[in-house]
């Protein structure tokens, strides 16, 4: 099977998984309010699949796959906290690399650390994150850990929602994001599972495009 392939049945199996467990929810007509003030067709909280080992398993083998393919020199793994945190921790078991997570700002007392774990210097590290929106949060992990003296490969992620804004972010920052599923194979796959009218789909794509403004 080609790497493109195998990446596509990828996507497919986990958006299945999360819209069937409900760690993905969809609602055109009553949507969501996001802390931005975004209103949102889609609610994502990857975190659910933790309590599911079957799915757990998959998404730990398949971050831990695509990690021995993109980055054979990885010495470490590193969670951003507070969702990667959990998913860094089953990737770095499987891989028998060291792991450490970043804070979103520094401890307040002890310590102050921002960075959990070993500190060392030049260490090869990848980052995990369970879900992309605009960046922001991966990116000031990435900027911390290279603030720390860390050689950062790459992002993997369980899934994006594909906004523009954020592939310029990555662009800029110089990180390579690789996710498991996206917004696009989801919105495919809902509707071949009837979560979605094909009549929903017009208006859906419509807000990733520019989420802000987005009426519904």
């Amino acid at each position: 099977m080609e790497i493109v392939q195998k990446e596509k049945v990828t996507a497919l199996k986990i958006a299945s998984d999360l819209l069937t467990i409900g760690a993905i929810k969809l609602s055109k007509e009553n949507p969501f309010t996001w802390s931005s003030g975004w209103k949102s067709p889609i609610y994502c909280d990857n975190r659910l699949s933790l309590s599911y080992p079957e799915i757990r398993n998959y998404i730990k083998t398949a971050l831990s796959q695509a990690i021995k393919e993109k980055y054979p020199q990885a010495e470490a793994i590193a969670g951003v906290a507070t969702a990667g945190i959990p998913q860094g921790a089953l990737v770095a078991e499987e891989l028998g690399l060291p792991f450490l997570y970043v804070r979103s700002k520094a401890k307040g007392h002890g310590m102050t650390n921002l960075i959990e774990g070993k500190v060392t210097p030049e260490q090869k590290v990848v980052v995990i994150e369970d879900l992309v929106s605009t960046g922001g949060s991966s990116l000031k992990a990435s900027a911390d850990l290279r603030a720390a003296e860390f050689n950062v490969l790459g992002m993997m992620a369980i899934f994006t929602y594909g906004f523009p804004i954020a592939d310029k972010n990555f662009q800029e920052a110089g990180i390579e994001l690789t996710c498991l599923s996206d917004y696009s194979t989801m919105l495919e796959k809902a509707l071949e599972m009837n979560y979605i009218n094909a009549d929903d789909i017009e208006s859906l794509k419509e807000w990733r495009q520019d989420p802000a403004n987005w009426q519904g």
